[in-house]
């Protein structure tokens, strides 16, 4: 800014054309001849001094340069009826409410009260006596702040005598700083959404927005300005209408709150049960809990309110309501529909719409379902089935006499598998034949004969030879005779029909009670 403080005459015209105009501080810059940087320098004090567009007619110029240069005013002695600055603190929090309206409303009641400029100094005053944490600017019921505590608590196992550490969950809201805690046996990504979704409980409503730390449980790829969100977490935010933005890498400020939270929490909580022993995760919970109520029921040292309260007044209101149902955790994986129009979860195939082959889908994954997606669209809802290395098939999803892809016949993979060699050819048939529908054969027998371009034709029919004998109809069986080289060696001979007749072979008579002699 320029040595000259400019004229409140021409501050007012930056005003007007900045923000009365809507014109950039380059245009307002060359209109009032002076730099850029000082039409950003004046509107910058302006915002903060809570000023808006039109000015308020009760702001004379000289109050207008009160405002923007406090620091050359001093706080005024004059003994009038102070307006409760608590008060205007959590009025302040709410969605909509300025300084301004709140000394309109003091000075209807106090008629003789501080004009404009002396309320909102002594007011910015005060707020300066409060901790960092509590002077940050958050709206009422926008901001959840998650994260989990640096220090653990030890649960002893009384049979084995080891102890395991609980790491502490920690989840504060930016307005009430009302606090959530809960101990788990791990910060994995079950443990993560499990608790998320008792914080919600536990408030009763869901916020806005929740801030977590850039943990690699929660943000799979963390990056300042485009994080990327594990899909399950992001899942969970979707189900209770929350949006998830991970504080930026390196910058405790954008977390400041629960910071602050976790502090207090391994001071209040931690330290507080040192003392104590404990044996399960539940025992240790509900001591925690005691804790928590005690924590949130404290009065806090200026402005002598507890967090609960402030809580139910100013961030409950204003908060989303629960869903109806409670989120389900649900892992999410990105299959690619095979020949076969099945796809593997688990060690286990699942059937979507036929026209899907080829085509890479996301997989939602629950306890009890396997829910297949493509393009955003649902196309296969299956009950979950942990048999391994069989099919769960609906009958909708197969091809009507196989148009789509009609080449793919179970008589042409014979037909193809037969060039290899006839051991090959009556392998894939046999595969086939015993499928409940030839397509669920077709993966296998595809990668038995693509298994001939590594190998090489001749022993991949010696192998599928070997594999027929041993009624071994998989591909790993004749995967494993090509890797162990088997399908060089001789062929087992089968088992003679009828007893060989030597005289150096005993009999069954020989074996009768009395016959054979010591």
């Amino acid at each position: 800014m320029a040595n000259t403080r400019l004229s409140m005459r021409k501050i007012k015209e930056i005003l007007r054309l900045c923000w009365g105009n809507g014109l950039s501080a380059r245009q307002a810059a060359q209109s009032c001849g002076t730099g850029r940087t000082t039409i950003k320098e004046y509107l910058d004090r302006a915002e903060k001094a809570g000023l808006s567009w039109p000015i308020s007619e009760d702001l004379d110029e000289a109050s207008l340069e009160n405002l923007l240069f406090p620091s050359t005013i001093p706080l005024s002695v004059e003994k009038r009826n102070t307006p409760s600055f608590d008060y205007l603190f959590k009025e302040l929090k709410r969605k909509h409410v300025t300084l301004q309206l709140l000394w309109h409303e003091y000075r209807q009641n106090n008629p003789e009260g501080y004009q404009y400029s002396q309320f909102c100094l002594r007011y910015r005053a005060w707020v300066k006596t409060l901790d960092v944490t509590l002077r940050q600017d958050y709206k009422a019921g926008e901001k959840l702040f998650v994260d989990f505590a640096g220090d653990t608590i030890p649960i002893h196992d009384p049979a084995t005598g080891t102890t395991t550490a609980a790491s502490l969950f920690v989840a504060t809201l930016g307005a009430s700083n009302y606090t959530y805690a809960e101990a788990v046996l791990s910060q994995d990504l079950p443990s993560w959404i499990s608790a998320h979704v008792h914080a919600f409980e536990f408030f009763g409503a869901v916020p806005d927005i929740t801030t977590p730390d850039n943990l690699r449980v929660g943000v799979t790829h963390p990056c300042r300005y485009e994080p990327d969100l594990n899909p399950t977490y992001q899942d969970m935010a979707t189900h209770y209408d929350t949006t998830v933005i991970p504080a930026r890498v390196a910058k405790p400020r954008d977390k400041a709150k629960v910071e602050s939270a976790v502090l207090i929490a391994e001071r209040w909580i931690i330290a507080a049960l040192r003392n104590h022993t404990f044996f399960s995760i539940g025992e240790l919970n509900r001591a925690i809990r005691e804790k928590l109520e005690e924590f949130n029921n404290r009065l806090l040292q200026k402005m002598k309110v507890s967090r609960k309260e402030l809580f139910y007044t100013i961030d409950k209101p204003a908060m989303k309501p629960l869903p109806e149902r409670r989120y389900e955790y649900a892992q999410w994986e990105k299959p690619r529909v095979n020949i076969d129009y099945h796809v593997e979860i688990d060690r286990h195939y699942y059937s979507v719409p036929y026209q899907l082959k080829g085509q890479v889908v996301n997989a939602r994954i629950t306890g009890a379902t396997v829910e297949l997606l493509f393009k955003g669209k649902r196309v296969a809802s299956h009950v979950r089935s942990y048999a391994a290395w069989k099919h769960t098939t609906v009958s909708e999803h197969m091809p009507e006499s196989h148009r789509r892809y009609l080449e793919w016949t179970p008589s042409r993979i014979i037909r193809w598998a037969e060039k290899t060699g006839v051991s090959t050819g009556a392998l894939v048939k046999e595969i086939m034949e015993r499928k409940p529908h030839p397509e669920q054969g077709f993966r296998s027998c595809l990668g038995i004969i693509r298994l001939g371009r590594r190998y090489g034709e001749e022993r991949l029919d010696a192998a599928c030879a070997r594999a027929l004998l041993m009624r071994a109809y998989s591909y790993k069986s004749v995967e494993s005779i090509l890797k162990n080289n088997l399908d060089g060696k001789e062929l087992p001979c089968e088992r003679p029909s009828t007893c060989v007749t030597h005289e150096n072979i005993r009999g069954n008579i020989y074996y009768v009670k009395g016959e054979h002699h010591a």
